[in-house]
């Protein structure tokens, strides 16, 4: 398990502190948009009340989205305590630390602060984002390759 609190502390450490730089010392808030790469990368700020892509927003879903975040952490480190697999835990500890963090975001704030938008090849993606949904992303992912606890008990790969 320690796997697990290590990644998911620095997930939350990680996307907390990119937040605190971008959107607060960079002054993302008051600026809106910097270009760091047009249009690979760009910074643009979007406060996210709602969940992915906006939905739920202006639904007055916060602190049902932060008893979700907390709820949904709580059932995955329930679950990784069947896990066997090192990167099983380090996933999980992946989408834990990014649903905490964005769930912070909402009691200080209110809203998710999202700030990355990433553009290619003639699509102009007007969608923004956060260090926390790629460690969700990629955490999710994970725990599809690596996070079958019908393993139990068996030796890791």
């Amino acid at each position: 398990m320690r796997a697990l609190w290590i990644s998911a502390a620095l997930a939350f450490a990680v996307d907390q502190l990119s937040k605190l730089i971008v959107v607060f010392g960079m002054d993302l808030r008051q600026i809106g948009i910097i270009e760091v790469l047009p249009p690979f990368l760009t910074l643009r700020m979007g406060w996210n009340e709602g969940i992915n892509f906006g939905l739920l927003s202006g639904a007055g879903a916060r602190w049902v989205l932060v008893a979700i975040a907390v709820g949904v952490s709580l059932l995955l480190i329930r679950w990784a305590r069947g896990f066997v697999r090192p990167m099983a835990f380090v996933s999980a500890g992946l989408v834990i630390g990014g649903a905490l963090a964005n769930a912070l975001d909402r009691v200080i704030y209110g809203a998710v602060a999202d700030f990355l938008n990433m553009s290619c090849c003639g699509l102009n993606n007007p969608y923004a984002f956060n260090l926390a949904d790629v460690f969700i992303f990629a955490g999710a992912f994970g725990l599809i390759v690596w996070g079958d606890d019908r393993t139990k008990g068996a030796k890791a790969p």
